[in-house]
């Protein structure tokens, strides 16, 4: 059990995750500083959106509250609650994981 407020205690079912969405989770910068805006049309390609976990289920296997996911927030549910947006998905929808606790398992990458 994890609570996403002081006011009001969620508790995740299944594999369920929760994560914030962040104010600046539509806009984005490119290399030369130029804000490109959320409505902006990226072509056949999906634009995947990294987000901090705030709950999980009790059957959640490798993600873990305070981790970064990336997912893809087109088709997923928003909840409000006390105010704040949050997204809410099952674990299968998360594409990655960063987080300092699996720096030992060698991926190859660095986030």
């Amino acid at each position: 059990m994890t609570d996403v407020t002081d006011k009001t205690p969620i508790k995740m079912l299944h594999d369920r995750v929760l994560v914030e969405v962040g104010a600046d989770a539509g806009e984005r910068r490119s290399s030369g500083g130029i804000v490109i805006p959320a409505t902006a049309a990226m072509g056949a390609a999906r634009r995947l959106t990294w987000s901090r976990v705030v709950a999980v289920g009790p059957h959640a296997r490798a993600v873990e509250i305070g981790d970064r996911v990336l997912f893809d927030a087109d088709d997923k549910p928003e909840v409000e609650v006390a105010g704040e947006v949050y997204v809410l998905m099952r674990e299968r929808d998360v594409h990655a994981v960063a987080a300092e606790r699996i720096a030992d398992e060698s991926t190859g990458l660095y986030l």
